[in-house]
Formats: structure tokens, C-alpha cells, sequence
């Protein structure tokens, strides 16, 4: 499996055994095409992932956080193992282009999914674990997944983050206005824009009016963001 060793190089670690790195990268769509056994996809790992993850990442707060409670501390890890910021860890890992899906998950874009994408993360540091146990998984995890904590936080919960800093300048709260909704009822996909003050500050799509609107305040918030550090 020499085609995975430019993977290893990103991820920092070197497998013994290739078949765990191999069947963390496999979706089960693949494995459905293929007529292969049901469980040699990824799934299996990346519940054993997830778990280690939690693990790694409340550590990780509960030593950097003394002050913190525990409700903050949950917050917190949520924003760090919600299903963007995990995203964003593969695609800085490079697992899109490895990945073992089928014709039709590839043709429908698979390899840019989060969902699909996120879960193969997950899955990667599953086969890291039992490959070498938590020591690898832990420094992975702190490598790629435990950095830009107050960016993951402001953008878990994108609203409220919104919210609160359009109200420490003038006090003006948004406005969030629908677009477009269109689409069969079990693939609907609305459009939704955030304004401030009658301006346009983002926009957003997705499957629900709610993921609409969270993926435009997302939007608002990286655009003030840069005009804050543009202006400094």
C-alpha cells in the first residue's frame, strides 16, 4: 500500500499494520459496491475514534481550563469535535483524496463531504489507536484538532456569537431573512441571508431553515472577523 505513505507523512505517523489505515479510509458505500463484508468499512472505527477523541479532547480542557466549570468545559469540547471543525482537520490532513468510496458517492462529490469526511477522521485516529495505542492518537488529535479553540467556539454556535458582538457595536441585533426554500420535501434546501442594519452580511444554504441560517451567521462572522483584523 505504498500509495499511503504520502497520507502518513501528513498525518505524523507510520502504521504497522496498513489494513487498519486501509479500512479507516473505506466508506461503506464502497464496500456495499464491491459486495465485500459489511463491516470492513470505517464505521466500526470510527466509533472507536469518536470515544477516543472525547477522551483526548477533555483531557486536553480539563488541564489548559482549571477555572472553567464543567458546563463550559462540555461547550468547549463540542465546538472542537462537531462535525465542521472535524472537517476541517481532514481536509488540513489531506484524507479526501484517499479515500475508498463508490462510483456514485464519487460522482456525488464524496470526497468534499463533511459528513463523509468527518467520519473517516474519526475513523483514522480509531485505527491510530489500535495500531499504536493513545500516545500517537493523543498527539494527532492535539496536532490537528486542539488549536483555534475561540475561532471553533464563536462558529459551533454561530448565532449567539453573532448576536452577541452585533450588540456590543450599537446594539443592533441581526435579522435573518428566507430566501428560497426549493426542492422535494426529503431533499429540501433552503437560502437564507443574516442582515445587519438592512445590509447583507452572509449568506447560506442547507436542509433546513435553522442550518440556513446557522451557515449565514457562520458566514457574517468570518467576514467581520476579517474587517476587524484588516482594521488592526
Amino acid at each position: 500500500m505504498k500509495e499511503l505513505d504520502e497520507l502518513e507523512k501528513k498525518l505524523g505517523y507510520s502504521f504497522r499494520d496498513k489494513n487498519l489505515l486501509a479500512k479507516a479510509l473505506t466508506h461503506s458505500s464502497y464496500v456495499f459496491e464491491k459486495k465485500e463484508d459489511p463491516l470492513s468499512c470505517n464505521e466500526r472505527l470510527e466509533f472507536l475514534g469518536d470515544a477516543v477523541l472525547e477522551l483526548v479532547s477533555s483531557e486536553f480542557l480539563y488541564e489548559n481550563y482549571p477555572a472553567k466549570p464543567e458546563g463550559e468545559l462540555t461547550r468547549i469540547r463540542a465546538a472542537l469535535v462537531w462535525e465542521d471543525a472535524l472537517f476541517e482537520s481532514a481536509e488540513e490532513a489531506g484524507i479526501g483524496t484517499f479515500l475508498r468510496l463508490s462510483r456514485g458517492e464519487e460522482k456525488e462529490g464524496g470526497r468534499k463531504k463533511k459528513s463523509v469526511l468527518s467520519d473517516a477522521f474519526e475513523a483514522v485516529i480509531g485505527a491510530m489507536y489500535l495500531d499504536g495505542g493513545l500516545e500517537p492518537a493523543r498527539d494527532f488529535i492535539r496536532r490537528f484538532c486542539l488549536k483555534d479553540i475561540r475561532r471553533h467556539v464563536l462558529h459551533h454556535d454561530c448565532k449567539s456569537a453573532l448576536q452577541e458582538l452585533t450588540q456590543k457595536d450599537g446594539g443592533v441585533l441581526p435579522e435573518y431573512r428566507l430566501v428560497s426554500e426549493s426542492g422535494p420535501d426529503h431533499h429540501k434546501e433552503f437560502v437564507v441571508e443574516v442582515l445587519l442594519k438592512g445590509k447583507v452580511l452572509g449568506t447560506g444554504r442547507g436542509s433546513s431553515r435553522k442550518t440556513a441560517e446557522k451557515e449565514a451567521a457562520k458566514e457574517a462572522l468570518e467576514k467581520l472577523e476579517e474587517n476587524v483584523s484588516e482594521e488592526h
